[in-house]
């Protein structure tokens, strides 16, 4: 997500970033093409398969800070979450794959984009995954990834992510910020929106915008630490917390998702590696840097290039003091780190010609890299697929500013 020109800015691209608003090469693209007239909206909808050893198993959690008013409804009391955990398991165990979405996020979705009189929401909201609910955990102890979302889009966008990362072994919390969405469903049939949209289109300037924007991306930070909290701390609210090793904890996210992972490392020293997946830093990398920490960013050409229209990164680039990597995608949208590609082709959606990247092109990248920068800093283990350009990855350019 880049800033643009007022009443083009952040708030116009961020809530853009809706499952089907894509493939589009750009959130600003995506937020001024007009809806399609017609689509396969009676597809069947189904994720990549996941590509790790692991079966995947699944669960839902929802977990309140009650040290923390919700900083956009104060008057709905405690700061509340939902979080979806997708965790290695043992083959043939669990019961039917998990929902995508409730049937009313979904339309809440569509309808922000106007796209509801087009795909059914039932066609979204019943996509085929491949997590299963009541799994028995896998044997071992394991990393934690913690996911965040782009600005006004549900978690179940980063659900492909999720699975795969689970099935490669890792134990994946992917996170509803309560009234940063176009529809959250929570307990007792409340569906929350997006009250933070309507906090940063109210900005009467470009400057007050920018700082709701930031407030977003603190606030996921403290959000992400009680999550981290609730899952490894002395009374875990997961049955299963004892397969996570929390010495091996990242902090990632799409968007201002990816924001709030970097704000997550500058708060909370329990987070050990970072990824930004095509998300402007709403908070500045500090002169001191993260304290030798490793951080991957992985972005578009057309935002995220050095010197290209979202300066943050290469401000934030100058200041990363650990490990790092800037990696850029050639043909790529801001959708690409999502499951949008995928399901998109699946419904006969157009696609942006700015952003020809397919849907399985976008898929393979994002979960190898992604998958690869974890290995090699949480677990150890070497990645050769991080030391430069492949032959099996054209799309991929590491940057040297």
């Amino acid at each position: 997500m880049t800033m643009r020109p007022r009443r083009r800015t952040a708030v116009a691209v961020l809530s853009a970033t809706l499952l089907l608003a894509a493939p589009v090469a750009t959130a600003q693209a995506a937020s001024a093409s007009p809806a399609p007239a017609a689509s396969s909206a009676t597809a069947t909808l189904e994720l990549p398969r996941p590509t790790g050893p692991y079966s995947v198993g699944t669960e839902i959690l929802h977990l309140t800070d009650h040290g923390r008013p919700d900083p956009w409804v104060p008057e709905a009391g405690d700061r509340e979450l939902m979080v979806s955990l997708h965790y290695p398991a043992r083959a043939g165990s669990g019961s039917a794959p998990a929902p995508y979405m409730s049937t009313e996020e979904a339309r809440l979705m569509l309808a922000e984009r106007g796209l509801d009189d087009v795909v059914p929401a039932s066609a979204v909201s019943s996509t085929a995954t491949h997590a299963r609910t009541d799994a028995t955990p896998a044997r071992g102890r394991f990393p934690l990834v913690l996911l965040s979302p782009g600005f006004n889009t549900p978690r179940a966008t980063l659900t492909s992510l999720a699975e795969d990362l689970a099935s490669r072994g890792h134990v994946v919390a992917s996170v509803d910020h309560a009234y940063e969405t176009t529809g959250t469903a929570f307990p007792g049939g409340r569906v929350l929106t997006c009250a933070a949209c309507d906090a940063a289109e109210a900005a009467p300037d470009d400057a007050a915008e920018r700082e709701v924007l930031r407030t977003v991306s603190t606030g996921r930070a403290a959000d992400l630490s009680i999550v981290l909290d609730r899952l490894t701390g002395p009374r875990p609210a997961w049955e299963n917390s004892r397969m996570i090793d929390g010495q091996r904890v990242a902090a990632a996210g799409h968007s201002i998702g990816g924001s709030a992972a970097l704000s997550a490392m500058l708060t909370d020293p329990r987070f050990d590696a970072g990824i930004d997946m095509d998300g402007t830093f709403f908070e500045p990398v500090p002169a001191a840097g993260l304290g030798k920490r490793p951080f991957l960013m992985l972005g578009t050409e057309a935002d995220h290039a050095p010197g290209g229209p979202d300066t943050s990164w290469d401000e934030g680039w100058q200041r990363l003091d650990g490990w790092k990597r800037w990696l850029t995608v050639k043909d790529s949208g801001h959708f690409t780190f999502t499951d949008t590609p995928e399901l998109g082709e699946q419904l006969g959606l157009p696609t942006d010609p700015t952003a020809p990247l397919s849907g399985e092109r976008s898929t393979r990248i994002t979960r190898d890299y992604v998958a690869a920068f974890l290995d090699q800093h949480l677990r150890g283990h070497h990645q050769p697929l991080l030391d430069g350009p492949t032959p099996g990855n054209p799309e991929v350019v590491f940057r040297s500013p």
